[in-house]
């Protein structure tokens, strides 16, 4: 979410206008007397993360499940020198093996491979030949160096159903926005436990992995927890030791560790609300050439993250897809790379020019030959920024929810406000990617992050109903009662939920307040989504619970 300092403020400002209309105070009141940080209360004392043992400190990971293989991951520390982003230290050969079974009597797959200095110690494998939808287990063995013979944690992954196959449903997390500072990462815990037990089949995260922020800068009612680096990430130093930082937490380490991930990014893997030739958050004077940074930034994401995909810094892209059989095709898109600059004209049809892009136009032809050409019941599209519209002039015509459209919104145009930085700003685009749908049989789904916020919509052209879109809470980044300074379940945020869905025919769901994922399982003729809640992002082992659900079709 588009949240700088000034928005910010005018924001905090805004809540004593809204403690005045009545609206949230006694919940206020009630919070602050069960302890947790509200204005008036006492700040929370940072905690330290826990360090692990050396050489295995950030666990290990799988991604981009296809049906003979699976990215395998780890990173090893062959040296207290050799820390994230420190560049030093020797190289470490490493053994790895695969198996049907957690204690390795069955290896079915191993090999060697090398973690270099150059990639900051990363290591990925990509071991062919197994066989397709069958749940493997995986792990590392240091074979050079003081830490010779030092096995790493053990993965559980799972192989994609075979191409031909006709499976009756798919199971996955849907997820996005960690922030390590404005609270602590149980939503991780639920899928690590969902994922080992078999009820999960993948993680789709769509960005925001990491933030790039200072420490201080956005961080809800904390910060829980310091920032590693303490200044903006810029450098491929910076974000490599933001990523080790981020790894060190145990539920993210054991989220990874339990099923196979597919990610994408949004813009805080670099800057906010980034694009083709800049960002929101890049200053050239003071951080440098806008290129340098996104490069460096790609190169860490790819190190660090289980991906099959070359940087586009590098000459290659990350859209790609995924076949579920004859069940899904799941298309990963990359909303940030080639997308012109977000509108910020004072004119309403610089959001419906039809030369304005968010695909890019490679991309744009590659998704269309993914879509016309799928056999599949279901096109899933992994989609980092909301795909529906959001009208928020109800919002902004009451001034006790005006705040909370400020929050939603990245621009005026007009005096109306608009989310710009979503689908909203790049009409155009949205239409011609709907009427590309609408061509096809099949259902869609769309999955989506950004917003920090819970949204259930139906998509539709023309009145024709085409498919839903789900959009995932944060995991824990600041959302809209943490930047009105407010509890959980307050007046105002009630109050809006209740403007945007009268506003928004098409919402079915929308809750603005609470953290965690989603779930999504597509059936062959409808779709179930769920929405998982953390109950204290305060609390590093907090409870989670199923808070709403919903069925299209």
């Amino acid at each position: 979410m588009n949240q700088s300092r000034r928005r910010f403020l005018q924001s905090a400002a805004a809540t004593s206008a809204i403690a005045a209309t009545g609206l949230g105070t006694a919940h206020a009141q009630s919070s602050m007397s069960s302890g947790k940080f509200f204005p008036g209360s006492s700040t929370p004392e940072p905690v330290d993360t826990p360090r692990g043992d050396l050489p295995f400190l950030h666990g290990v990971a799988s991604g981009d499940p296809i049906p003979d293989s699976v990215i395998l991951w780890t990173r090893v520390t062959p040296s207290e020198d050799a820390m994230p982003g420190s560049g030093a230290s020797e190289d470490v050969e490493l053994h790895w093996e695969v198996a049907t079974d957690e204690g390795f009597g069955d290896v079915v797959a191993s090999g060697q491979v090398t973690a270099t200095a150059a990639q900051d110690h990363t290591v990925h494998v990509d071991p062919h030949g197994l066989q397709p939808g069958t749940v493997y287990f995986y792990r590392f063995i240091v074979i050079s160096g003081d830490y010779s013979k030092t096995v790493s944690p053990v993965g559980r992954t799972r192989t994609a159903p075979h191409f031909t196959s006709s499976p009756e449903s798919i199971r996955f997390a849907v997820a996005s926005c960690a922030n390590w500072e404005s609270g602590f990462f149980s939503a991780y815990r639920d899928m690590a436990q969902r994922g080992r037990s078999g009820d999960l089949d993948f993680t789709l995260f769509l960005g925001d992995y990491i933030y790039e922020y200072e420490n201080g800068y956005y961080s809800g009612f904390g910060p829980y927890r310091l920032n590693e680096p303490a200044h903006e990430t810029v450098t491929l130093a910076d974000y490599r030791v933001r990523y080790g930082q981020y790894r060190t937490d145990g539920h993210l380490q054991a989220a990874h560790a339990a099923l196979p991930w597919i990610v994408v990014w949004d813009d805080h893997e670099i800057a906010n609300n980034n694009w083709r030739e800049g960002a929101e958050n890049h200053d050239p004077e003071t951080q440098g050439d806008w290129k340098a940074r996104r490069d460096a930034a790609m190169q860490a994401y790819f190190e660090w993250l289980p991906v099959r995909a070359t940087s586009p810094s590098e000459g290659g892209h990350i859209y790609r897809s995924f076949t579920f059989g004859d069940l899904a095709e799941l298309t990963v898109m990359d909303l940030r790379t080639y997308r012109d600059q977000e509108g910020n004209a004072l004119d309403v049809r610089t959001f419906n020019d039809p030369n304005r892009t968010m695909l890019g136009s490679e991309q744009a032809e590659w998704l269309e030959g993914k879509i016309s050409t799928s056999d599949a019941a279901w096109n899933i599209l992994g989609n980092s920024v909301m795909f529906s519209p959001m009208n928020l002039i109800t919002l902004d015509n009451d001034q006790r929810t005006e705040p909370v459209s400020s929050f939603l919104s990245s621009h005026r145009v007009d005096g109306i406000p608009l989310n710009s930085d979503q689908w909203d700003g790049y009409s155009a685009a949205r239409r011609r990617l709907l009427e590309l749908l609408d061509a096809k049989d099949s259902k869609v789904l769309f999955c989506t992050g950004d917003i920090h916020t819970e949204w259930g919509h139906t998509v539709s052209l023309n009145g024709r109903e085409l498919g839903a879109e789900v959009v995932c809470a944060s995991i824990s980044a600041p959302n809209v009662n943490e930047i009105l300074l407010l509890p959980e379940g307050n007046g105002v945020s009630r109050l809006a939920q209740e403007f945007l869905r009268a506003a928004n025919p098409h919402i079915n769901h929308v809750e603005l307040d609470s953290h965690g994922f989603a779930i999504a399982t597509v059936h062959r003729e409808h779709a179930d989504m769920e929405w998982i809640r953390v109950a204290d992002l305060a609390d590093p082992n907090a409870s989670t619970v199923v808070a709403h659900s919903w069925r299209w079709g």
